[in-house]
C-alpha cells in the first residue's frame, strides 16, 4: 500500500484536496483532527500536556484550553517545539494503527507540519499544495473569523514557505484559483491506482 502525504500553508486548501480524495473512496487520515481528539482522549498524552504547560492547558471540562495554549505556543518557539515533541510521536502511532486497518491501493496523510516533522520521510510520496499569501489569507479570514491579521501573518511566517515544501514534493498541486483543483487531484488518483 502506497503512503501518500499531502501538506500545505494554512488556507492553501490542502484539506479541500483531502476532501476530493475522499469523496473517491480513498482511506485518508487527517493528523491535525486526529492530534485534537488525541490530545483531549489519550490520557497519558494529557497527562504530558498538563506537566509540560500546566493545568490550565485544559479547562474543566476535559476540553484543551485552546486560548491558553495558543497563547503559550505561538508566541514561543521553544514551546512550539515542547508541544510537537509531546504530540507528534502520539500520532505518529496512532496513524502506524489506523494504515494497518486499510485496505486499498493507497492513503493519505493530511497533516501541516508533514515537513517540518519530518513524518513525511515516513510516506512513499508527498504532495504539496500551493497557493499565493494574499488568497491563503482571505480563506483563513472568511474560515477563521476569530483570527485576526496579526495572528493569521504570524502563523503565515511560522510555516514554511512554499518553495522550500516544493523542494520536498514528489507533486505540488497549485491551488490559485487559475487552474481547477479536481481534475488535478483525479490524475493523481489514476496514477496512485496503478503503480
Amino acid at each position: 500500500m502506497i503512503q501518500v502525504g499531502v501538506t500545505g500553508g494554512i488556507g492553501s486548501g490542502k484539506s479541500m484536496v483531502c476532501e476530493i480524495f475522499r469523496l473517491l473512496g480513498v482511506p485518508t487520515y487527517d493528523a491535525d483532527s486526529r492530534a485534537k481528539y488525541l490530545m483531549e482522549n489519550d490520557v497519558d498524552l494529557i497527562a504530558s500536556i498538563k506537566a509540560a504547560f500546566s493545568f490550565e492547558a485544559y479547562l474543566d471540562t476535559g476540553k484543551i484550553n485552546r486560548a491558553f495554549l495558543a497563547q503559550s505556543v505561538f508566541g514561543s518557539t521553544e514551546n512550539t517545539q515542547k508541544i510537537n515533541s509531546i504530540v507528534h510521536p502520539v500520532v505518529a502511532i496512532d496513524y502506524s494503527t489506523w494504515v494497518l486497518e486499510q485496505n486499498f491501493p493507497y492513503v493519505i496523510k493530511e497533516a501541516a507540519l508533514l515537513i517540518e516533522s519530518g513524518s513525511y520521510k515516513q510516506l512513499d510520496k508527498l504532495i504539496v499544495v500551493t497557493s499565493p499569501v494574499d488568497l491563503r489569507k482571505k480563506r483563513i479570514k472568511s474560515r477563521d473569523p476569530f483570527r485576526d491579521e496579526v495572528e493569521i501573518k504570524a502563523i503565515i511566517e511560522k510555516q514554511l514557505s512554499d518553495k522550500e515544501r516544493e523542494e520536498k514534493a514528489d507533486f505540488i498541486l497549485k491551488n490559485d484559483e487559475s487552474e481547477l483543483l479536481i481534475p488535478q487531484v483525479l490524475e493523481l488518483d489514476k496514477h496512485f491506482r496503478v503503480i
